[in-house]
């Protein structure tokens, strides 16, 4: 199956996200968003990196690219989308998905290791793992913190649309744990379909074995599912 990696201006997590596909067995093809979005894909991934600048803010100007109206037009027919950390800013800022993403508690830029629970094994994302498996994978962000109103909150975890909560090493969820200040720890969320999701840690830099954990290798091996 071929998965189209969208590069914006400014995407720096574009060549990582292809490679990690293809080390697990996927044709990925770098699509520059002027070109549209091609005809003939399976998946779509939105990457990392700092699309335009961030200017107004993360993820907004990209979101109103028109290869995005393409994007959302295949994720309604069922094509599996996945937005990772700008992407994932992308992804809220375009609807894809409830909430938003903005500016770390900490105020600054954070770039660490950190352990995600499984809160619902059944999607396409996180069908590898069982309900309350820890995951360690990598973050790298500014504007990281999920924020969303309390009812919205409530509907998506009544609706088991929550995908990961940052926690510890053995699966606890406290403050210490949640690196940016993420309301409830939430860390990836589905949209209205299981098959489109956003996350704000990189699973794609979990995926090959020669540069560390693999933990995040269950993520991407959604686009099969």
């Amino acid at each position: 199956m071929t998965v189209a990696v969208i590069r914006f201006g400014g995407s720096n997590c574009d060549r990582d996200a292809v490679r990690a596909l293809e080390h697990l067995g996927y044709d990925a093809e770098l699509v520059w968003h002027e070109d549209g979005l091609p005809e003939d894909v399976d998946g779509v991934v939105l990457p990392g990196g700092f699309s335009y600048g961030d200017y107004l803010r993360a993820g907004a100007m990209a979101a109103r690219s028109p290869i995005m109206a393409e994007v959302r037009e295949a994720a309604e027919d069922g094509t599996p989308v996945l937005g990772v950390c700008n992407g994932a800013q992308i992804g809220c800022e375009a609807s894809l998905t409830p909430g938003a993403f903005t500016t770390n508690e900490s105020a600054r830029f954070q770039c660490e290791h950190v352990h995600l629970r499984v809160e619902n094994a059944d999607t396409p994302w996180t069908g590898a793992y069982d309900e309350g498996d820890v995951i360690e994978v990598p973050i790298a962000h500014g504007e990281g913190r999920f924020e969303v109103d309390e009812d919205r909150l409530a509907e998506l975890e009544e609706q088991d649309r929550i995908l990961f909560r940052y926690c510890d090493e053995d699966g606890e969820v406290t403050p210490e744990a949640n690196p940016n200040g993420s309301k409830h720890a939430v860390a990836g969320v589905t949209g209205e379909r299981d098959t489109v999701a956003v996350m704000m840690p990189h699973p794609e830099r979990a995926t090959l074995p020669d540069v560390g954990p693999t933990d995040g290798q269950g993520v991407l091996e959604g686009f099969a599912e």
